[in-house]
């Protein structure tokens, strides 16, 4: 089953939004409790420290997702480097998304950005899991500068997913800034969905673009992983990440 790393900063209050559970239901879940520490601080004094609190709440997160009835687990780490614990920890549980929380009740329609250097296949892939067979409606996003191309691209799109009984609906947006477009798209959906190589997603999950959208949109956004080496052999070999919750960058 697709994994998604859902990644926390756990001992700052950090929790998920009421709808999310429901919405990766149909997923396997890893929530990531992280906490970062000051860079003189040594990660074991942390654990001895922090360790029973941040459990608990992870365990408590892990309930709910199972309460929502899905498949969770969870990983605890204490680390001088957040971004390169999440991209490790991702890697060493084949995630093949992250969820970047956000506020949300129940999730009825999907924004599904398109644009950038992305495989289209495995983004409609994921999509198709996601949603299963419950009734969540798509709308696929592509921004270009190519108006045929892109509508040859969004159809192709389009109807791999219609092929599989999905509601779709597209959005083509011609000759416009594409973050400022998709923020536009999102303020009518639930959750967003996006690829890995989208235009500035590094600073869109942390930057400005990224407090941005969470001020525009109401749901969480869903970004679909590249695989990379490390992850495929994770996934063929079957390795078991618990070491994870045991080192820190």
């Amino acid at each position: 089953m697709t994994r998604v790393l859902v990644p926390l900063a756990i001992l700052e209050g950090e929790s998920v939004s009421t709808g999310l559970p429901t919405l990766l239901a149909t997923m396997d879940v890893t929530v990531l409790g992280y906490h970062v520490l000051p860079e003189q601080t040594p990660p074991d004094q942390a654990r001895l420290q922090y360790e029973d609190r941040a459990t608990a709440a992870l365990t408590d997160l892990v309930g709910a997702f199972e309460a929502a009835g899905g498949s969770a687990d969870h990983r605890l780490v204490f680390t001088h480097d957040r971004e390169r614990t999440v991209d490790r920890v991702a890697d060493e549980v084949a995630a093949d998304a992250y969820a970047v929380t956000g506020a949300t009740g129940s999730v009825d329609r999907l924004l599904v950005a398109l644009t950038g250097d992305l495989v289209v296949d495995r983004i409609t892939a994921f999509v198709a899991e996601l949603v299963g067979d419950r009734e969540i409606g798509v709308t696929l996003f592509l921004a270009t500068d190519d108006e045929p191309g892109g509508r040859d691209s969004i159809a192709a799109a389009a109807d791999s997913l219609a092929e599989r009984a999905l509601d779709i609906e597209t959005i083509l947006a011609v000759d416009e800034p594409p973050l400022e477009a998709l923020v536009e798209a999102a303020t009518t959906h639930d959750a967003i969905v996006m690829g890995e190589r989208s235009p500035s997603l590094r600073s869109f999950l942390l930057g400005e673009e990224a407090d941005r959208v969470a001020a525009e949109a109401v749901g969480p956004v869903l970004v679909v992983r590249e695989e990379s080496t490390d992850a495929a052999t994770t996934r063929e070999q079957g390795i078991d990440a618990d070491r994870a919750s045991q080192r820190e960058d």
